[in-house]
Formats: structure tokens, sequence, C-alpha cells
């Protein structure tokens, strides 16, 4: 499945705010996933095996790391069954870059999906993520979208972040 995102990820102060804003605007709360991304060295963009109880995906994704708004170009794969032997596949024939194993509380509206994370070995963090899968969004709008809930979620550009948890860790 093709994706585009329009993103930002920031350092988040006080997570309930955060919370108490997104559900005051009717968001809908998916659960807290508790995921763990296995990085692999890959010549072009980024490769990560993500683990958890709500979400299971191999995804593929390039973006340039900027502070404020990113675009992400990603390609998604959920395996139906057996994560175990994907896992096992990807271990044995790549090289691991870094893990990263973070807390997750997944919400969404509309189809902008929102991220408060709680990353082992960084703290806290949010993310915005205006999503169009196979074109039924612009990019321009998917944009607009970012723009209003930075502005509604009151976040700062001095929050904000340029690069992934991964890089962070590393």
């Amino acid at each position: 499945m093709d994706v585009l995102n329009i993103e930002i990820k920031a350092h988040c102060q006080d997570p309930d705010y955060v919370r108490k804003i997104l559900l005051a605007n009717n968001a809908r709360f998916v659960g807290e996933d508790h995921q763990i991304d296995t990085y692999f060295t890959v010549p072009s963009g980024r490769l990560k095996l993500r683990e958890g109880n709500i979400e299971n995906t191999l995804i593929f994704y390039d973006r340039v790391e900027v502070k404020g708004i990113k675009k992400s170009e990603v390609i998604l794969f959920h395996p139906e069954k057996n994560v175990d032997a994907l896992k096992r596949i990807l271990l044995k024939s790549m090289t691991t870059k870094v893990v990263v194993d973070k807390k997750r509380e997944i919400y969404y509206i509309k189809n902008v999906k929102f991220h408060i994370d709680q990353v082992k070995g960084l703290g806290s963090f949010m993310e915005i993520e205006a999503i169009s899968t196979n074109g039924e969004f612009t990019e321009a709008y998917l944009n607009e979208q970012c723009q209003y809930y930075i502005h509604l979620l009151k976040v700062k550009q001095e929050d904000m972040i340029d690069r992934s948890y991964s890089d962070l860790l590393m």
C-alpha cells in the first residue's frame, strides 16, 4: 500500500493536555500499543519492522529530515499472520541498525493520525500524521490539515524535532 504522509514530530511536555484537546475534538482513541521498531540498514530510505499489540507492519519510507512539517513517501506491508517468521528472515538477511521501544497512544480524526509516545531512553513525544492512501488527498490539503492541528495543539517550533527516534537513539 502506497501512502503519502505530511507529518511532524515534537517533544511533548504535557501529554495530558494533548490527550484532552484530541478527545475534546472527537478524536477516536484506538488504544495503547507497545511497539518495538527494528530498523535495518538499507542503501536508501528507511526500513523498519514494527511489532505491537495493535500495529504489525513492515514499513519502508523515504523523507528528508527537517524540523517542522515533513513529507514521507511510505510503502506498507501488513503481514497477515507470522510476524515472527518475517522478523527472523530480516534478521538473518540484513544488519540491524537500531531498535526503538515505545508505548504509543493512537488517535484518529478522519484521515489524521495522532500519537502520544513514551520512548524508552528518550522521553515524551507527539506526532501528527495527515495521511493520503493511494492519492485520495492532495499534498496541499494534507499540509493544511497538519498546520491546523499544529495550531490547535499549540505545538511550538522549538519543540519540533528534525529526525526519527532511531536517529535520536544512535
